[in-house]
Parts: structure tokens; sequence; C-alpha cells
């Protein structure tokens, strides 16, 4: 157990500190070359990295809304995605696919990728990001459903653990018509494995 000495140490410390710390305890010099400004450029990248907790979800969606008379399924598909698991600080990445009904209104196409880079830059588990963007477009546009799976492969799993390095994991979350018809979610999960040709 840590001591109030100890405690109150690493509260007043800064982030560079912190990294020059663990550089130590891991065995390493954070004063030789190649290691003196990394504790600068750590810091930098992670702010990067989780900066999807300064955005608001909800404003960015409300910037773009249109009412539409158009009530077929609307899908953006094979979005990049990159977050950080919350266990491990490892990165996973992969791909994305959004499906909706509209129920009068429509979002904006981009700030569908917007959204998934939000809640992606984010400590994240694969789970929750796949609900949070489906909840998210459900509650801004109230559509007829929202279908969203990610396909996304894990460093965690890769690099250490069970070090399988081809393995991916896939996630969905459907709710409104797509949980409830399987006409509407068959279609959509055909859609996104269709291939792009050259579009």
């Amino acid at each position: 157990m840590k001591s109030t000495t100890e405690s109150n140490t690493l509260t007043s410390a800064t982030y560079e500190q912190l990294v020059r710390e663990m550089l130590v305890r891991l065995g390493e010099d954070p004063n030789r070359e190649g290691l003196t400004r990394t504790p600068e450029r750590v810091e930098k990248a992670m702010r990067f990295l989780v900066k999807g907790y300064k955005d608001d979800p909800e404003a960015l969606l409300r910037k773009a809304l249109f009412t539409v008379g158009y009530d077929e399924m609307v899908i953006v598909k094979d979005v990049e995605m990159f977050s950080l698991c919350e266990h491990h600080l490892l990165p996973f990445f992969g791909k994305v696919h959004v499906a909706y009904i509209p129920n009068g209104k429509v979002i904006g196409l981009s700030k569908i990728p917007r959204l998934i880079e939000t809640f992606s830059r984010r400590l994240q588990i694969q789970e929750r990001l796949t609900t949070q963007i489906a909840e998210a477009i459900q509650s801004a546009i109230e559509p007829q459903g929202v279908g969203v799976v990610i396909e996304a492969r894990h460093l965690c799993m890769m690099m250490r653990g069970v070090e399988k390095q081809h393995s991916s994991a896939i996630t969905s979350s459907m709710l409104g018509c797509f949980r409830n018809e399987v006409e509407t979610r068959t279609e959509f999960l055909s859609l996104i494995r269709q291939r792009s040709n050259g579009v």
C-alpha cells in the first residue's frame, strides 16, 4: 500500500514526470539520447488518443440534422477506427459499419465518422463503443432503427496474453427495426459484406 507521502507525490507529479518514472521502473535510463524527449512525446500522443473526452456527441449530431422524406436504409461503412483498450492501454483498430432507417430526419453523412471518432478516442472496450454509437444516433434522430457493426483487431491479444496474430472481434448493436425485423437486419449485414468497386 502506498504511503500518504508517495500518493501526494504522484498526485502532484506532471504527466512527463510520471512517464519518466515508468521508464525508470522498466529498467531504462530516461536521460539517454533516444528517451530524453519521450515523456513529452508520450503526453502529446496520449492527449491526442483520448481527445474524444472533450467532444459532446449530442452537440456534434445536432449541428447536422436535416428534415427529409426519405425512409430507406442509409449506410456508412468501412469507417476506419482506432481506439485504446481500457484494460491494457494497447490499441485496437478496425472498421465500423453504421446503418439507420430515417423517420423524418437524417444526419449529415460526415458526422457519422466524426461520431465514431468521438467515442473511439477514449479508453474503450469494443462492446461499449458499438453500443454508444448506436444509442447516440437513436437518441439524436429517433429513426425506425439503427445497426452498428465493428470488426477490430486487438493488440492486447496479438502482442501479449494468447498472442494470436490473425484473430479479430466482431460486435454489433441493433436497435428498433434492425433488432425486430429479420429482413432489415439481413439486408444490412449483406450490404456491408459487399466489397466496394472503386467507389
